[in-house]
């Protein structure tokens, strides 16, 4: 027998989950250009960047944006490409779990919160440079900007209270 997701929510609102809660806002119906002009931008960042250390980096931003609706995404995305769930549990505190990364995904990890963090200042040169050895040039840059692209859709969905568990891997793409 298949599960649905609404017998998954009905069965929690059984249980005496709390509510599933309403979007406050459908922004991308709202301002279609701009949804538009953010899968370019997507689609254009990706290129080049490796599809799972595209979604562990995904996850990792939206981790640290506290972006539930992104989490559901990219997570379902990243086990859909193979990523295995282990790496994935160990994503918050993979500085500590290190033994389940390469040294390329560490640094674009680092990388990751250098960037999505900035409220600490700035990227420190460090945290660079150990990215500019794992990536080449190109690489870095697509590597930077899809980070940069994955904060500003994180931004979205956290202001606009988007509600995560609808998702089905593959969705938008």
């Amino acid at each position: 027998m298949t599960t649905t997701n609404e017998d998954t929510r009905a069965a929690q609102k059984d249980a005496g989950y709390a509510p599933e809660h309403a979007p406050r806002l459908q922004w991308a119906k709202l301002a279609p250009e701009v949804y538009k002009a953010m899968i370019g931008l997507d689609a254009a960042a990706r290129q080049g960047v490796d599809p799972v250390l595209l979604e562990l980096v995904k996850i990792r931003a939206s981790q640290l944006n506290h972006c539930a609706f992104c989490l559901d995404m990219h997570t379902k995305d990243a086990l859909a490409a193979g990523e295995n769930v282990e790496r994935i549990i160990q994503l918050s505190a993979w500085d500590e779990s290190r033994h389940f990364y390469t040294e390329k995904e560490a640094a674009a990890l680092a990388l990751t919160e250098a960037v999505t963090v900035l409220t600490d200042g700035f990227v420190p040169d460090e945290v660079y440079d150990t990215a500019a050895r794992h990536f080449e040039e190109t690489e870095l840059a697509r590597l930077i900007a899809a980070i940069t692209v994955i904060n500003a859709w994180n931004r979205f969905g956290v202001t606009c209270r988007l509600t995560p568990g609808h998702y089905k891997p593959g969705q938008y793409k």
